[in-house]
């Protein structure tokens, strides 16, 4: 695989969208370093089953976003990486590290946002009882799930539909899109322009 940029990966939970990373081919990232918020948090197991090297910031050791952030931005730069990659990071970034990283902090949430941002997305698509839901890739910015939009995908909810299995269905084409749009910004594809994304 060629290595076009290092990355890193932040993660708090099961780890499947960073397992899909890892089992990409040809993804033109190497993940060099996996970050949580919380020592028992599958992701780790994964990143050390792949050789990569972890690091635990929990978030109850900082008294402010902005400390936690901060600790997660200097491992970051200490390791001179061009780009991160949320795969479940379920705490909210203070503006340092989203300014230093301008455009170079991806996200995946599972709706079609704009609508339904924040946490719980699958359950608030179930209540408002909406026909389609899906996937976002974005951009991070100063605000939650609300950076520029690089790719959506569609899933449509079923009539039995509950939040695992719709989840279920929504995981699938989170594993395939997730590593087809770090493949395409690892390889300078994809140009934002305000707050629209174009892809070469």
């Amino acid at each position: 695989m060629e290595v076009i940029i290092n990355i890193a990966v932040l993660a708090s939970g099961s780890g499947t969208n960073l397992q899909a990373l890892l089992d990409s081919p040809d993804l033109g990232a190497d993940i060099s370093l996996v970050v949580s918020d919380r020592v028992d948090a599958a992701a780790l197991s994964r990143a050390d089953a792949g050789r990569i090297p972890t690091r635990v910031i929990p978030w109850s050791d900082y008294d402010t976003r902005a400390d936690f952030t901060k600790a997660i931005l200097g491992e970051i730069e200490d390791l001179g990486l061009g780009a991160v990659v949320l795969a479940g990071f379920m705490r909210v970034l203070s503006g340092e590290m989203i300014g230093a990283f301008r455009n170079r902090i991806l996200n995946i949430h599972p709706s079609l946002l704009p609508a339904f941002p924040g946490a719980n997305a699958v359950q608030h698509a179930l209540d408002q009882g909406v026909k389609v839901t899906g996937v976002t890739v974005h951009f991070v910015d100063e605000e939650v799930d609300h950076g520029p939009i690089i790719a959506q995908r569609a899933v449509p909810v079923l009539p039995d539909d509950d939040v695992g299995s719709l989840h279920a269905r929504i995981q699938v084409e989170e594993h395939d899109l997730y590593p087809r749009v770090v493949r395409a910004f690892a390889r300078g594809e994809i140009h934002v322009e305000g707050r629209k994304v174009r892809w070469d």
